[in-house]
């Protein structure tokens, strides 16, 4: 088993006053050569944006793009002439293929907005531009990981052109998970959300990443109550 564990405070970080942003991995003015990803992990940013702010509409190509609020409502709009509001329990995907454009905006004008940006590298170049958003019930993963986004249409939660499976779990204090690999030959980015977890012999509290590969399955144990965790299986080329 190969791990790269990413404390929080080593993550990049802007702030530009209506948005304050946390990169796990290089992005726009942050850029280290040793954190270009993990595997076709390319971006995980941590993103909070002030009442009323947001993302102006601007485009991407040929990526698989994940937003999971934390709290608040994100107004969504793009080119597909699709608007949408996503709020915590809701997973959105899309999938950017030969182009879109899209803005993100926080829908309200008192309270802040926060998300996961995530950003994975498709197996599968230039298809027609997607859509796709689900609500769960996030009771479903008290003490277990529930999946939230696959390969597959057909399964829980939203698909991607990738071999990626990503799964959310909510944990009182002492309880055990472990988690198998759906493909040996992937990798697993978990990434802490709320209270610690150990993970083989890593201890991560709020915000640490953990890249593990050359492994079949882990075991996680959480360390504090109500302690939440983002478990991203990724291709590692």
């Amino acid at each position: 088993m190969n791990t790269i564990l990413h404390r929080s405070d080593s993550r990049g970080h802007a702030n530009h006053g209506w948005l304050n942003s946390h990169h796990s991995f290089s992005f726009a003015g942050y850029h280290n050569p040793e954190r270009m990803s993990f595997g076709v992990l390319r971006v995980l940013n941590d993103d909070t944006v002030a009442a009323g702010m947001g993302f102006g509409a601007h485009p991407h190509t040929n990526m698989e793009i994940i937003s999971i609020p934390l709290s608040g409502d994100l107004k969504h709009q793009d080119s597909t002439g699709r608007t949408a509001i996503i709020k915590n329990g809701d997973i959105q995907v899309m999938s950017a293929g030969t182009g879109i454009t899209h803005s993100e905006k926080n829908a309200s004008t008192k309270d802040e907005v926060k998300f996961l940006q995530i950003w994975v590298i498709p197996n599968k170049q230039q298809v027609t531009p997607r859509y796709d958003q689900v609500t769960l019930d996030p009771k479903n993963r008290c003490n277990q990981l529930e999946q939230i986004l696959s390969p597959n249409p057909d399964d829980q939660g939203v698909w991607i052109y990738q071999d990626a499976w990503f799964y959310l779990g909510t944990f009182e204090k002492g309880i055990k998970s472990r988690y198998e690999l759906n493909m040996s030959e992937n990798g697993v980015y978990a990434f802490v959300l709320k209270g610690s977890f150990q993970l083989g012999d890593h201890i991560l509290t709020h915000r640490d990443g953990l890249g593990i590969w050359n492994l079949t399955s882990i075991e996680l144990i959480s360390l504090s109550d109500d302690a939440e965790i983002l478990l991203m299986e990724v291709p590692m080329k």
